[in-house]
């Protein structure tokens, strides 16, 4: 017996997805909890597992389009006993919400639907998959165009005079030794614009600059790398970063705070959940260490081995980045000295480490030495944080640093 498998609430208000992968194609056998495919939200990529032993039948969906919550997402063949269960456990349920988003559906758009599993709704424009696709090749906005099908749906037919005119423009430009390509902004990278635009629109950001030695810091790092390395674990200077920036904070609490809206109450927060800025395939996330205070450098290091190895797969879990209260961007790796950082809001404070250099400088006893410096760069939303304040709490943080032995009297 056929049975569909509904797009489940993803959670955070999440009504939608784009369909990134099918791993399970039509006709083919699935085991219970296989993946069968990979959808893709404005925060993380998920992967759908399969409810039951069967063979998938039908995809309701094609790689590259937008799925709906509460929707079906694949079709499923499964013994007689399994699909009852089914039916009886989660039936009315799930028709519910699809009943109550498309109350005004005529008939015969519920047969299209049914049949061509295309046509679907918007907040602006009824189109198909196909239709959105071609507007978003002429950068058109749908919701700006009339659309000449049952209900204002958008036909091909309504794009084509736009078609036409741009095709017209362009015989009339001299030619060009290349041509220009738009994509879409769309998933992770969307919510990173509209976070990034966000913060930097509505916090006054200031950027604190200083030069840290960690000349002792990356030599107490070699020397216990190969303990860590037996345990399977990537000792880097980050765990070390994140320690100090916990200790720090007991001294300047309104670096791990948070503002409500207007601006007109403080919320001191009891842990310190350390964010590390990840470059990964899906584009730019921030993914946290919790608890950083009550954890030790082998748990902190072992943590941040497992976050950084799922950002490069694209599979950071959602929970991973949530609930952060202070920020690291180690631009360092990549290059440069000195960035600005923007804050990772709601968080008041984000720093941006710079490379390593190894550099001239005049010891104790006026000897020229070579020293090993970073640059970091601290921001600091402006309505809670002032300069004094931020200087005080970098040189709290940069002597743990440069003797990484003052963090043993503090640890607790």
């Amino acid at each position: 017996m056929k049975i569909d498998f509904i797009l489940p609430d993803i959670g955070e208000g999440i009504v939608e997805c784009e369909l990134v992968e099918w791993h399970i194609q039509e006709g083919e056998s699935v085991q219970e909890d296989q993946p069968v495919a990979d959808v893709m939200t404005d925060k993380a990529l998920v992967e759908i597992t399969a409810m039951h032993t069967g063979k998938v039948t039908r995809h309701y969906w094609k790689k590259g389009e937008i799925a709906k919550v509460g929707q079906p997402l694949f079709e499923i063949d499964v013994d007689q006993d399994t699909a009852e269960a089914e039916q009886q456990q989660s039936e009315e349920p799930q028709k519910a919400p699809a009943q109550a988003a498309q109350p005004e559906v005529s008939k015969q758009a519920t047969a299209d639907s049914t049949k061509a599993a295309s046509p679907r709704t918007s907040d602006k424009a009824l189109a198909t998959p196909a239709v959105r696709r071609m507007a978003r090749e002429l950068d058109l906005d749908l919701s700006q165009v009339q659309g000449s099908g049952k209900e204002g749906r958008v036909l091909k037919e309504d794009l084509l005079p736009y078609q036409q005119g741009q095709q017209t423009l362009a015989s009339q430009q001299p030619a060009a030794s290349g041509q220009d390509r738009s994509e879409p902004i769309k998933g992770v990278k969307a919510a990173m614009a509209r976070q990034m635009q966000d913060a930097y629109s509505t916090i006054p950001h200031f950027t604190y600059a200083e030069e840290v030695d960690v000349t002792e810091l990356e030599a107490l790092r070699k020397q216990l790398k190969p303990d860590f390395e037996r345990e399977g674990l990537r000792l880097s200077l980050m765990p070390f970063m994140m320690k100090a920036i916990a200790l720090a904070v007991q001294e300047y609490p309104v670096l791990n705070s948070r503002v409500n809206a207007d601006c007109t109450e403080i919320t001191y927060l009891a842990d310190v959940n350390v964010g590390m800025a990840a470059d990964t395939p899906l584009g730019l996330l921030v993914p946290n260490v919790k608890q950083v205070q009550n954890k030790s450098l082998k748990e902190i290091t072992a943590e941040i081995n497992q976050l950084t190895d799922a950002a490069r797969q694209g599979k950071l879990p959602p929970d991973s980045m949530k609930g952060g209260s202070i920020s690291i961007s180690n631009i360092g790796v990549i290059g440069g000295t000195v960035a600005t950082p923007i804050i990772n809001k709601p968080e008041v404070a984000i720093v941006a480490l710079g490379r390593i250099q190894e550099l001239p400088r005049f010891n104790a006893q006026g000897e020229v030495v070579a020293r090993q410096l970073m640059n970091i760069s601290w921001s600091g939303d402006h309505r809670v944080i002032d300069g004094a304040t931020m200087a005080r709490f970098c040189n709290i943080w940069k002597s743990y640093l440069e003797q990484p032995a003052r963090m043993l009297v503090d640890l607790r």
